[in-house]
C-alpha cells in the first residue's frame, strides 16, 4: 500500500513543475486525495459494502471536488491536475499513467445498467473541459483537447480535438516518454495546420515539375 502511495507522490512531481516538496503534495494536491480515497470506496464497492462505498465517495467529492463513482476501475499512476469538476461514472476503466485536467467527465449516454462509460487506454492525455461520452475505448498515448466533446472510437497515438471530437493527428509509434508537464501539452490543431501546410508545398512542388515539364516538351517540339 505504502509502495503504490509513494508511486502516487512521484507521479506528481513527475507531470506538476509546481510540485516543491513532499509535505506540500501531501496537503495541498486534491487530486491526490481523490485517488487516495477512491482505492477506499473502490475496496468497499468491491467487496459488496455498497453504501460504504458512495458514502467515501461523497466524502471525497465534498473534500476535492471531484466525483469518482466507487464502481470505477483506475490503474496506477493517474494523475488528476487541479481535479475540480472532474466527473468519473460507474463503469469506467482507466488504464496506468493517465492524466486528466479539471473539468473533465467520463460519463454515460444510456441508463441501462450496462457498460456506459468510457475505457481509457494507458498514457492518455485529457485536456480540462473534455467530455468523453460513451461504452467506446481511447486507445493508448492519445491526447484529448480541452473542451473536446468525444462520442466514439479514438485509435491509438491519436490527437483528438472538437465537438464532437474528431482525430486530426494519429503517430504510428508512440513517443518514448509522454511529455505531459504543464506547458508542454498538445496543440493538435497547430499539428494538423502545419501538416496542411507540407501537404500545399508538395503539390506546388509537383504542379511546378509538371509546368517545367511541359516547357521541355513544347521546346522539344518547336526545335
Amino acid at each position: 500500500m505504502f509502495a503504490r502511495m509513494k508511486e502516487d507522490i512521484l507521479s506528481v512531481f513527475d507531470r506538476d513543475p509546481a510540485a516543491r516538496n513532499v509535505v506540500e503534495v501531501l496537503f495541498c494536491y486534491p487530486g491526490l486525495h481523490a485517488i487516495w480515497l477512491h482505492r477506499i470506496a473502490h475496496w468497499f464497492w468491491t467487496h459488496g459494502m455498497l453504501f460504504l462505498g458512495r458514502f467515501t465517495s461523497q466524502v471525497s467529492r465534498f473534500i476535492t471536488g471531484i466525483e469518482i463513482h466507487p464502481g470505477a476501475r483506475i490503474g496506477r499512476k493517474f494523475f488528476i491536475d487541479h481535479g475540480m469538476g472532474v466527473v468519473i461514472g460507474e463503469t469506467a476503466e482507466i488504464g496506468d499513467n493517465v492524466t486528466m485536467y479539471h473539468g473533465v467527465t467520463l460519463g454515460g449516454v444510456t441508463w441501462d445498467k450496462v457498460k456506459r462509460h468510457p475505457t481509457i487506454g494507458d498514457n492518455v492525455v485529457i485536456g480540462s473541459g473534455a467530455k468523453v461520452l460513451g461504452p467506446f475505448t481511447v486507445g493508448a498515448n492519445s491526447k484529448i483537447g480541452s473542451n473536446s466533446v468525444v462520442v466514439k472510437e479514438v485509435p491509438p497515438n491519436s490527437s483528438v480535438v472538437g465537438i464532437p471530437g474528431r482525430v486530426v493527428m494519429t503517430e504510428e509509434k508512440p513517443p518514448e516518454k509522454p511529455d505531459l508537464q504543464h506547458g508542454n501539452m498538445p496543440d493538435p490543431e497547430a499539428k494538423a495546420i502545419s501538416c496542411l501546410f507540407d501537404q500545399i508545398r508538395e503539390l506546388d512542388r509537383k504542379y511546378q515539375a509538371l509546368l517545367n515539364g511541359q516547357e521541355e516538351i513544347k521546346k522539344k517540339l518547336a526545335g
